[in-house]
């Protein structure tokens, strides 16, 4: 599945809609850091990877700033838990 997503730093959002749900992952940045605040998939169209692929997306969005992720929801705290090599990006 190719997945559109968009990145809303005014709202801190990254998001996508998939067969008209919004999906999101909901942030907040004190630079250097990026507090992962939720991650938001409907159940109607859960099961698609979709959380995973907006986590990518915030992983690579802190790559690219310099920024730490610290993961106060629980979906990126379990993501980073089965990516340990992600962790020089924890905070």
């Amino acid at each position: 599945m190719t997945l559109q997503i968009t990145h809303h730093p005014e709202t801190g959002r990254i998001e996508a809609n998939v067969d008209n749900n919004l999906c999101y992952i909901e942030y907040r940045l004190q630079a250097p850091v990026m507090h992962v605040l939720h991650t938001i998939v409907p159940d109607a169209v859960g099961g698609r990877g979709i959380a995973g692929k907006l986590t990518e997306f915030a992983l690579d969005l802190a790559r690219a700033n310099n920024w730490k992720i610290n993961p106060v929801c629980s979906y990126t705290a379990a993501y980073f838990k089965r990516h340990p090599q992600l962790e020089p990006l924890r905070t």
